[in-house]
């Protein structure tokens, strides 16, 4: 059975400039270096792939120069070789890329290539075969990429005997199941692959990325791997405590109070309290995976439900944000509305402002409140550009009452 990841369900907001240069300069070297043909190596006849010149930067485990660490990660053994290994570096470096910065992320690469390479040659250090290929640091990308965005969803093309089609599975099971213990624990021992250098690599692009989000060096969110941890720690620990049937509120074993009646639910009741329960979940779960488009609609099916729902802020924010891309005004603007009566306080409130007074304004045909919550943005807006937007706005609905007026 083929198991081949073909999509990630995220993007990076900003353009991924060192990961296509790396891309590109692995691609280069490749071309220059490629030439296979037989050499003999410690008494065995085995294939070299390189030119005589470039052999030299190929990772020797029993006599290794300190420049082959790094020389061996942008030398490939033949096509598939580097095709695999930059298609697996652009699937997941362009986020990591954007995560991390163009900077930050070229001195990770680098230092997975290193890393990789030690390892490989720790553990065959007695081997006189040469050891090439980017595998290693692209290990590393992909380990970095299961702390940063474990519950992203990626789509896996699946080939079974002539049963062909597409799943999609959060990149944590993915990752930890199918590339490290399926592909290099489980299957290690066959060809000439370098086991002991992509679980290196794995290894410190996971541990470097949980410093670096434990350090607070590199911004976390609700849906990184440190996160999950924590999450899963709190409920853990609460279940220890309430098990007991002790009460954290209050410090006290909770009793039951004496004659106290439970109030007994309809079935109407506990089927509309499920599906909220439910629509919440997947909103979650989405919003997780960053699928925005299709969380906007969950909130719509949830509102149908139960209208006075509240979502998290940022949830929230983005949700709205999304419906008033996709055209949707009114829906649009109940999202903002909703947003600003329950965290008026937030950093983005007056865009929210001017975003509800565009809706009203250009979508809704309902000046009053567009002139009330443009006023509002007017007091607080700080971008010039934002500014100039209000203020024309406003000039244009005066222009259009003094005519209706007239």
């Amino acid at each position: 059975m083929i198991l081949l990841p073909i999509r990630t369900s995220i993007r990076p907001w900003r353009t991924p400039y060192v990961n296509y240069g790396l891309i590109v300069i692995n691609a280069f070297f490749f071309l220059v270096t490629y030439s296979p043909h037989a050499t003999i190596i410690g008494g065995m006849r085995i294939l070299e792939p390189l030119r005589p010149w470039a052999q030299q930067f190929e990772l020797i485990p029993k006599h290794p120069q300190w420049y082959q660490f790094l020389t061996y990660a942008f030398l490939h053994g033949d096509f598939w070789h580097i095709l695999f290994n930059m298609f697996f570096l652009y699937l997941f470096g362009n986020n990591v890329n954007d995560k991390l910065g163009h900077v930050g992320y070229l001195s990770f690469y680098l230092a997975g290539a290193v890393f990789s390479g030690l390892g490989h040659a720790l553990m065959h250090a007695s081997s006189p075969v040469p050891t090439l290929g980017a595998s290693g640091a692209v290990a590393a990308v992909t380990g970095a990429y299961l702390v940063f965005f474990p519950q992203t969803l990626i789509t896996v093309l699946y080939w079974l005997f002539i049963i062909i089609g597409t799943i999609e599975v959060p990149a944590l099971y993915f990752i930890l199941f199918k590339l490290i213990l399926l592909d290099n624990i489980l299957a290690r021992g066959g060809g000439n692959i370098a086991y002991d250098a992509h679980l290196a690599g794995y290894a410190f692009g996971v541990a470097v990325a949980m410093v670096l989000l434990i350090t607070r060096l590199v911004g976390g969110s609700n849906f990184d791997l440190l996160a999950m941890l924590r999450r899963w720690n709190r409920r853990r620990h609460y279940r220890q405590v309430v098990s007991g049937g002790y009460d954290p509120f209050t410090g006290r074993t909770a009793r039951k109070p004496v004659g106290a009646r439970e109030v007994k639910k309809t079935a109407a009741q506990r089927q509309k309290e499920d599906t909220i329960k439910e629509l919440r979940s997947a909103i979650n779960s989405r919003i997780a995976q960053r699928n925005i488009a299709e969380a906007g609609k969950l909130y719509l099916k949830l509102m149908e439900v139960d209208n006075t729902q509240i979502l998290p802020r940022q949830y929230l924010l983005d949700i709205a944000n999304q419906l008033a891309s996709e055209n949707k005004p009114a829906e649009a603007a109940q999202a903002y509305e909703r947003f600003l009566q329950n965290y008026s306080g937030h950093e983005y409130a007056e865009q929210v402002e001017l975003m509800l007074g565009l809706l009203y304004a250009r979508y809704l045909d309902q000046p009053r409140q567009a002139v009330e919550h443009l006023q509002n943005a007017a007091e607080k807006l700080t971008d010039p550009a934002q500014q100039k937007m209000c203020k024309d706005e406003l000039a244009r609905l005066r222009v259009d009452n003094e005519h209706a007026q007239w």
